[in-house]
Formats: C-alpha cells, sequence, structure tokens
C-alpha cells in the first residue's frame, strides 16, 4: 500500500522541512527537529508513542560524535583569529601563491587534509583561514567555501584510508593500493572543476560578505590584517593548531592500517596510545589548548577574567552550531529508521542501468533521500558487490563511480550543510549556491570521467 510506503514520510519530511526553514524561517534547530518528528509520525516503523524518545536518542547520538569536536573547534576559530594566527597563516600561504592565486593555497591543504581527517574537522579548521584571507583581500569568499569544500569532499570521499572509501574497497573487493592512486587521481580534477572552474564562477557574479561566525567580529578581523606581520605570533606557533590535530588523527589511521596487517599488534600499546591521541575528542581538546595558549599570550595581557569571558563565547557559539548539525543528523537518521534508502535502493537495483551509473544512482539518490554520504556509499557498494564480477573493467571505477554518486546534492538533511553554513558564517541561500552546488557538479562530472576512464584504462 502507498500509505505503508517509505516514500510517504519522504515526502512528508521534504514538504515540512522546506515549509519551516524557507517559508516560515524558523530557526534551523527548530525547523529540523520538528520535520524530524514529522517523519516519525507517517513511519510505520515507529509507533506514535516511541516517536519523541527516538527523535531524542537520535540526536543525542549525532551530538556524542561531534560535540567536544565543535566545542573545541569554535574555541580554536575564535582563538586563531582574534590572536592573529589564522592571519599568519595567510600571509605564509599568500607568500608562496601569491595574493591572485591564494585559492589553490585553500585548494591544496584541503585536498590533503581531508585523507585522513574527516570533511568536518578540515572545514573546523581552515574555514579561519578563509575568512582571514577574505579579510585581507577584501575578495573571494564564495570562492573561498568552494575550494575548502572541493578539496575536503573529494579525498573524503574518494580516498583510503578515509573510513568510507576503506570500507568501499574492502566490499567492492579492490586493491587497497589501486584505490588510493585512482582515487587521489579522479578526486583532483573533478575537486578542481567544482573547486577552481565553479568557484570562480560563482565569485564572478557574487561576492558574499564576512559576517560574524564562530565567535569572530568581522571588524575586528579587518583591524587584525592590518597590523605588521612583526605583530603577529609566528608561523609555526600559529600554525600547530591546525597540524596538531591533523598529525595526530593521522597517526591513529595509521595505526589501524598498521594493525589490520599485522605489523603491530592490534590493541597493544602502540595501537591504543595512537587510539587515545587520534581520537578527534582529544586531538581538537589539544589543538585548542595550543590555539587558546597563544590567543592569551597576544592579547589578553594577563587578564584572566577576560580570556574566560572570551572563550565561554566561543562556546556559546559552538553550541549554536552543535544544535544546528546535530537536528540535521536527526532528521537525516529519521529518514534512515522509515527504510527511504533501502527502498529506493531496491527499486534502482531493478530497473537494469549499467553498472557504472547504477551504483552512482543508487548512492545518489541515498545520499540525497538521507543525507549522510558515508552511508550512501556504503549502503551502494553494498548492494553492487554482488554484482561486481560482471563488471568487465577493474572494480575500483565502479567504487569510485558510488563515491562520486554519495557527493551530490546536500541539503537540509546532510550535517554537513549545516557545518559550512554556520562555520563560515553564510546563509542557507548561499550553502547552496557554494557548498551543494560544488558536490553536484564534482558529482556529475566524476561519473562522466570515471566513464571515460574504464573504456580507456580498464585495468582488468
Amino acid at each position: 500500500m502507498v500509505l505503508e510506503s517509505p516514500i510517504v514520510p519522504f515526502v512528508v519530511g521534504l514538504v515540512v522541512v522546506v515549509a519551516l526553514l524557507v517559508w516560515l524561517k524558523l530557526p534551523a534547530f527548530v525547523g529540523l527537529i520538528i520535520a524530524a518528528m514529522a517523519i516519525g509520525l507517517t513511519t510505520p516503523e515507529l509507533a506514535t508513542g516511541e516517536v519523541a524518545a527516538q527523535t531524542a536518542e537520535e540526536f543525542g547520538g549525532v551530538m556524542v560524535s561531534i560535540g567536544i569536536p565543535i566545542l573545541m573547534a569554535a574555541i580554536i576559530g575564535k582563538c586563531l583569529m582574534d590572536s592573529g594566527a589564522a592571519d599568519r597563516v595567510v600571509r605564509g600561504f599568500l607568500s608562496w601563491t601569491g595574493e591572485k592565486r591564494s585559492e589553490y593555497a585553500l585548494m591544496g591543504s584541503s585536498y590533503v587534509l581531508s585523507i585522513p581527517v574527516f570533511f568536518d574537522n578540515v572545514f573546523y579548521l581552515l574555514a579561519p583561514l578563509g575568512r582571514s584571507m577574505k579579510a585581507r583581500t577584501g575578495v573571494k569568499f564564495s570562492l573561498y567555501i568552494s575550494v575548502l569544500a572541493a578539496g575536503a569532499l573529494a579525498t573524503h570521499m574518494l580516498v583510503p584510508p578515509t573510513p568510507g572509501p576503506l570500507a568501499m574497497a574492502a566490499e567492492l573487493d579492490v586493491d587497497l593500493g589501486l584505490a588510493i592512486l585512482v582515487g587521489a587521481a579522479v578526486a583532483f580534477p573533478t575537486s578542481m572543476l567544482g573547486g577552481i572552474v565553479y568557484g570562480r564562477f560563482l565569485n564572478s557574479r557574487e561576492e558574499f560578505p564576512l559576517r560574524e561566525a564562530m565567535g569572530s567580529d568581522p571588524e575586528d578581523l579587518q583591524e587584525r590584517t592590518d597590523r605588521p606581520t612583526s605583530e603577529l605570533p609566528g608561523l609555526l606557533e600559529s600554525s600547530l593548531p591546525i597540524a596538531a590535530p591533523v598529525v595526530l588523527i593521522a597517526g591513529n589511521t595509521t595505526a589501524d592500517v598498521l594493525a589490520d596487517q599485522g605489523i603491530i599488534a592490534e590493541g597493544g600499546a602502540i595501537d591504543a596510545a595512537a587510539s587515545f591521541l587520534g581520537d578527534p575528542n582529544f586531538a581538537l581538546t589539544a589543538a585548542a589548548i595550543l590555539a587558546a595558549y597563544t590567543y592569551y599570550r597576544m592579547e589578553m595581557q594577563g587578564d584572566r577574567n577576560l580570556f574566560n569571558n572570551e572563550l565561554t563565547e566561543a562556546i556559546k557559539s559552538g553550541g549554536n552550531i552543535i544544535a544546528i548539525t546535530a537536528a540535521g543528523g536527526t532528521f537525516g537518521a529519521m529518514l534512515a529508521i522509515a527504510g527511504v534508502g533501502e527502498w529506493i535502493a531496491g527499486g534502482l537495483e531493478e530497473v537494469g542501468l549499467g553498472l557504472l551509473f547504477t551504483g552512482w544512482a543508487i548512492a545518489a539518490v541515498i545520499r540525497v533521500a538521507q543525507g549522510s554520504g558515508t552511508v550512501a556509499i556504503l549502503t551502494g557498494a553494498g548492494i553492487m558487490a554482488p554484482l561486481a564480477g560482471d563488471f568487465d573493467a577493474n572494480a575500483v571505477y565502479l567504487m569510485m563511480a558510488i563515491g562520486f554518486g554519495g557527493m551530490i546534492a546536500p541539503w537540509y538533511n546532510d550535517s554537513g550543510f549545516w557545518v559550512v553554513s554556520e562555520v563560515a558564517g553564510i546563509t542557507q541561500l548561499e550553502t547552496f549556491k557554494t557548498y551543494s552546488a560544488v558536490c553536484t557538479v564534482m558529482s556529475v562530472s566524476g561519473l562522466i570521467l570515471v566513464f571515460v576512464l574504464q573504456l580507456l584504462v580498464p585495468l582488468a
């Protein structure tokens, strides 16, 4: 029956969230939670009396994974911006690339950092640099956001040892080394197309203003960009809050790979230490301590009460971001409970399209319906794995097609959408024009690229 189909809660959720956020312009947190409950009330998978409790449970589950990292990221962002450390790093980048090509510095940084580090964490760390570049150059903010999103997303979705691609490679029985090489090879041109080419196109038509975000005021930021370099912290000290969590998290990823291969003992001293130090909760806490020390040294003149008040303001800003991001994750989780992803995937599997396009389409539709790119690519890989033996080329291309499908069209049900919006200090419409559009450009162009490559270089 139609009323028992997962399409009903999907449509209800879509209509409610658009009505509340776009038409009535309610705060994002309120609209997303109401929409999540509306999904629960219209799905037979949940009893009516369980809907509110299940919504709270899903909200709490997202909070567990993002709570400490976002609050620490808020402190990092505040301290990097207000101490002048972000501007010092920007000046270092500009000395290499020149102001006219400043977007390449952010693009390369996000591309490399997102291999061992999750997309959200990379954006937390680098968004202050983009904001500081905007304050320094006065232009290109829409381009900076585009390149940050493109670089981080490309490797996050396609290149092991990021967990999603790593699991896809195992599911499809793809050689890990080949997956890394091909993933990096296809990620680069598509991120250039989505970040640089599309970002410049957008920037030529629209320039976003610099607003308050993560406790950082645009006027104060502008004042700091006028300071001489001698009045800013050193480049090494300024870079440590960015580099430290990357090194720690990358070390944990490396230890996991070594443990899986039997090179180090799983659960042994090295593995345990790497797991603790490389957990984002600890890694970002360590980075926050480093950033706060620099901020205290450069700006507080020993006034601890003022220092505590400033950090409290940053935490308040982070709390708002946590609430919105967790609500977005809850909205997606309730769609998952309703069975929307499995229902759509089953229907597409029966259509009889080519394997590459089928894998891409399954991941793409699940991404749009459910919100999580990682869930989309893992579901797509699981469905396509039994069919991979019928693929004429190497299964690495099927893996890449699924990865590109999982990038497409993020919107309100994607927690990353709210991270980009809140951390960068841009509106929902501006987030659609940057993050959502960049992801879609990369997704479609990536499918075309993979299709051509598997014909020219099948690797079979």
